[in-house]
């Protein structure tokens, strides 16, 4: 701890985002950043305070005081080093990631908590421009092959633990480009694709295998895969979207949100893409249904492409601005944020429902609409609807951002038959990460169903340190959460 009474001398500082008028007109991160001097003041505000509950809140287990402190002493190239122990892809989670770190940070008990995430991401963002972050191949090659089926963060997070401990690891992707989510379910303005293309060479370069374009299960036979490789781990995620069958449901004009997202990042990218209509919201009423992530992804998208109007609805009521007593630190803190997208404009409705869509000629037209009323019952929860509530909502384009009930049950989950668990995820042993069929192991979403992109990459550093260790008979790879591991000699 550098500076001990930072905390009470400096009030914690965003960097923010580009003004409004200038971002909604590009595809551009969204992000800016703070002069090197107060980044090093927002290190300083990391207090000596004994437990670091950022670690209990980081399921990667970053070294979080450890780096806030280096960057602090400008000492930028150890706090890349340090950064990298623990997190393969910290401008990935360092764009994406909620921070679950932030809300656990002591500071926060009583006062704004340190800008952790904004740190990391001044970490590797610096160490992208020295140089500092290059191919690491292994030393020494084991024969052992391991195909990885899926390119989001859990998968590639695998695949270069599992490269780095010498084995031949070849991704699998069904999509035509590399990073699965983070490439086409991700807008550029949250995170720019050639985050993704850099790690992509790196990787290359230590030895990883891409073979984008093949569907496993359709393109491959999955039996065909276990015959040629000695370990399986399927990174497929939870991408089965959740849907809202009611009357109406089939009109033109409703679609998935992960049907309507990707459509935009293949424009970006300069691809060809459908001529349809139904994908560009310019000039039209739009009306987004889900208030999480992938709903103020949509928001953002449509503000872009020049809707008319655009509201999001949420059937939950309006979380508070601060902390509920039921929600104390270090929980994850349930309060009503803001996101970029959110600042750019739009309506957001708490506590309604949509009870039926409304069309001319097979097209929607509008959306009949209820308030709803949070009552417990017992240990459950139910949604009742408000009489007199009634109202409709004008709607050209309704994009249905409702998360996601698990991983698609096709022609992969089949044909390699591992076994589902209640929630329908693909069922692992929490040890070994290890599925019902020999030699299949699974992490991320897939199997713990949708989450972070934090846990996603801690899946995958599991999983491949399991797999190493089934195939060599030990691993010196880590295993996040286990904390004495940080302190011996290993490949990251």
């Amino acid at each position: 701890m550098g500076k001990p009474t930072g905390f009470m001398e400096l009030p914690r500082r965003a960097a923010g985002y580009r003004p409004v008028d200038e971002r909604r007109k590009d595809y551009r991160e969204v992000f800016t950043s703070l002069p090197v001097v107060d980044l090093q003041d927002q290190g300083a505000r990391c207090m000596d305070c004994g437990i670091p509950f950022c670690h209990q809140g980081c399921p990667l287990g970053n070294l979080i005081p450890d780096w806030n402190d280096l960057v602090y002493r400008d000492h930028w190239r150890e706090a890349i080093d340090r950064l990298h122990l623990t997190n393969n892809f910290p401008e990935f989670t360092g764009t994406l990631c909620p921070a679950p770190c932030e809300a656990s940070c002591v500071l926060g008990i009583n006062d704004d908590a340190v800008t952790i995430k904004q740190i990391e991401l001044a970490i590797i963002d610096r160490a992208w421009d020295e140089g500092w972050v290059v191919p690491m191949p292994p030393k020494v090659k084991t024969g052992k092959a391991v195909a990885v089926v899926g390119s989001g963060p859990a998968g590639l997070a695998a695949a270069q633990q599992l490269a780095r401990a010498g084995h031949d690891v070849t991704v699998f992707e069904r999509a035509d480009r590399i990073g699965g989510l983070l490439r086409y379910g991700i807008p550029d303005f949250k995170m720019e694709k050639g985050r993704i293309e850099r790690r992509i060479r790196q990787m290359e370069a230590e030895g990883v295998t891409f073979r984008a374009g093949v569907d496993i299960g359709v393109d491959v036979d999955p039996q065909d895969i276990l015959a040629e490789f000695d370990a399986v781990c399927l990174c497929c995620g939870a991408t089965q979207a959740r849907d809202l069958p009611i009357e109406g449901r089939d009109l033109k004009g409703i679609h998935f949100a992960m049907d309507f997202l990707p459509v935009q990042n293949k424009r970006v990218c300069g691809d060809a893409v459908t001529d349809d209509p139904d994908f560009d919201a310019k000039g039209k009423h739009v009306v987004i249904i889900g208030g999480g992530d992938t709903g103020a992804d949509c928001l953002g998208t449509v503000h872009r492409q020049g809707c008319a109007s655009v509201h999001q609805f949420e059937i939950v009521p309006r979380p508070p601005d601060s902390r509920d007593p039921a929600n104390p630190w270090p929980q994850w803190w349930n309060t009503f944020k803001t996101s970029s997208a959110h600042e750019e404009g739009g309506g957001r409705e708490y506590s309604i429902s949509t009870v039926r869509f409304r069309g001319e000629d097979g097209h929607v037209t509008a959306l009949e609409t209820v308030r709803v009323e949070l009552v417990r019952d017992g240990g459950r929860m139910r949604f009742e609807p408000v009489a007199g509530s009634e109202r409709d909502y004008p709607a050209d384009l309704v994009l249905l951002a409702m998360g996601f009930t698990g991983p698609e049950k096709n022609r992969l989950v089949e044909g390699f038959g591992v076994e589902l668990d209640e929630r329908g995820n693909v069922k692992a042993d929490p040890e070994t990460k290890r599925t019902s069929v020999p030699k299949v192991y699974t992490a991320g979403d897939m199997t713990r169903g949708q989450s972070l992109i934090v846990w996603a990459i801690a899946e995958g550093r599991h999983a491949a340190q399991a797999i190493d260790c089934e195939l060599m008979g030990c691993s010196d790879l880590p295993r996040p959460l286990e904390h004495e591991n940080y302190l011996r000699p290993f490949a990251v």
